[in-house]
């Protein structure tokens, strides 16, 4: 498909893209700036990364006929990624996202080179990128590197399940390698799509675990046998912030028709896990919408550098590789994310605190049955991680590249964590999800919400009811997969 000329996140939700065509604009656009560089370089001019050297080498002038060595030279060079490798998912990603940057037409590329990346993403040749080894700063420069070097022929890809050296993938499907041209290793290094590709992947998961945070919340109310009173309308109306309001609607629509409201509550009031919920959840609800604004703004922006501006005839260098407003964003969100699962954690341990005519543990036969004691161990190791891993990034800077580079924003390394804050999330949300559906079990033969009930029915056609211990690892392991779902799959559009 052809990509928007603007790309939302929720695009990501909604499209499923299995390929990827660049338009006749994109291609004219591209074609003509890359003829304007190359005009212009007729005129012997000095132009930093195009006949020069990089960073602190800047300037080092380099004759034209060592200017495509140069450019593969760079990039070869800066793949110095360490660590694990970047799951296949997020390199799809920077492969879109490096498409969609270099056709905005200021980069100084031919379009071959726009094309051999889309091949890549179509033909699922996916290169071996490494999650350390960018500052954040000068680009993603190390793993861009590593995704840009089978484009002639050099370094891994992930190919049909498998690594394999670049050429031999590229002989075997038909792809001829293609050297590089002046300022193309630059414009394939400079950018911040390893950042801007962590953190569209985690909005997207991000917004599908708000829904859950909310729905699971409303099953979690309704097995505590908490009020629906700190949801109605009237106390968010004179405290009007967005996502608290939108939270609010959710968790009272859900539990609507629950028989379990209906019954008669002994207590004042609830904790504030289940009584602040739109309080909580909706603050991470605006934090997300904040976010989203500025990686919006990043994924359609042209951040390499020099850019190329044929209209204005100037050829600029800058810093619209700096991650720096990524960065910020990214640690902001890691720790509104966390938030999600602290207050989880708290309403999976009232759940089997056995208050309220629930069994301790939610064990039928405590004592000889340990119940989900442990499962509230472990939601409470993964909610102390993500603590650890919510320490800022972006408050670091080294100085690199001999003092030319000297102020950095670490936000690859606020990127990579904040994806396992997120992976976190999910687990700690499974886990409330089955201490609730076993608490609601307690509660029969009453019955809560229609949509509450559709839930539960399609958690126990998965995950029965625990009469006695068994290995819960594998219970949690299938929770887990089950919040991979649209949560409207079962509750509607909420």
């Amino acid at each position: 498909m052809e990509l928007p000329a603007h790309i939302s996140i929720d695009f990501f939700r909604s499209q499923h893209i299995d390929a990827l065509a660049l338009s006749g604009d994109a291609q004219q656009r591209i074609a003509h700036n890359r003829a304007y560089l190359d005009n212009i370089m007729k005129g012997g001019g000095t132009y930093y990364g195009i006949n020069t050297g990089f960073g602190s080498l800047c300037n080092v002038t380099v004759s034209p006929d060592e200017l495509a060595e140069l450019q593969e030279n760079l990039v070869c060079s800066h793949a110095c990624g360490m660590g694990d490798e970047v799951p296949e998912e997020i390199v799809r990603l920077m492969l879109l996202l490096k498409v969609h940057g270099l056709s905005q037409g200021y980069s100084g590329v031919r379009p071959d080179i726009v094309q051999r990346l889309a091949d890549f993403y179509n033909n699922g040749i996916h290169p071996v990128v490494f999650e350390l080894g960018s500052l954040g700063a000068s680009g993603d420069l190390a793993p861009l590197a590593h995704l840009s070097m089978p484009l002639f022929g050099k370094g891994k890809v992930r190919y049909k399940g498998q690594v394999r050296q670049a050429a031999d993938v590229l002989q075997e499907v038909g792809l001829q390698p293609m050297p590089l041209a002046a300022k193309e290793g630059l414009a394939l290094l400079n950018g911040t799509q390893f950042m801007s590709s962590y953190g569209t992947w985690c909005l997207v998961t991000a917004k599908r675990l708000l829904v859950w945070a909310d729905v699971i919340g409303a099953l979690s109310a309704d097995a505590f046998m908490a009020k629906d009173e700190p949801f109605k309308h009237p106390i968010h109306r004179v405290r009007p912030h967005k996502g608290q309001i939108d939270t609010a609607s959710r968790i009272l629509a859900l539990l609507q028709g629950s028989e379990i409201q209906s019954k008669p509550k002994a207590q004042v009031q609830d904790p504030y896990s289940f009584r602040c919920m739109p309080q909580v959840h909706g603050a991470t609800k605006d934090v997300v919408d904040t976010v989203t604004n500025v990686v919006e703004t990043e994924i359609n922006s042209v951040t390499d550098n020099p850019i190329v501006f044929h209209d204005e005839d100037a050829i600029m260098s800058g810093g619209n590789f700096h991650g720096q407003p990524l960065a910020l964003h990214l640690d902001f969100l890691a720790i509104a994310m966390a938030e999600l699962a602290n207050i989880s954690e708290r309403r999976t341990y009232l759940l089997i605190s056995g208050q309220r005519n629930l069994a301790p543990f939610l064990a039928p036969h405590a004592g000889l049955n340990s119940g989900f004691m442990i499962a509230q161990y472990t939601a409470a190791a993964i909610v102390s991680q993500n603590k650890h891993l919510c320490t800022p990034a972006s408050v670091d800077s080294i100085v690199s590249s001999n003092g030319q580079e000297d102020h950095v924003s670490m936000g690859a390394n606020a990127a990579t964590k904040l994806r396992r804050v997120i992976m976190n999330v999910q687990r700690v949300l499974a886990i409330e999800l089955l201490t609730a559906a076993q608490a609601l079990d307690m509660r029969r033969p009453h019955k809560s919400s229609a949509p509450l009930e559709k839930l539960w029915s399609a958690l126990r056609s998965e995950i029965s009811f625990m009469e006695r211990d068994r290995v819960l690892h594998d219970d949690l392991i299938k929770a887990e997969n089950f919040l991979n779902r649209n949560p409207e799959e079962f509750v509607g559009n909420i």
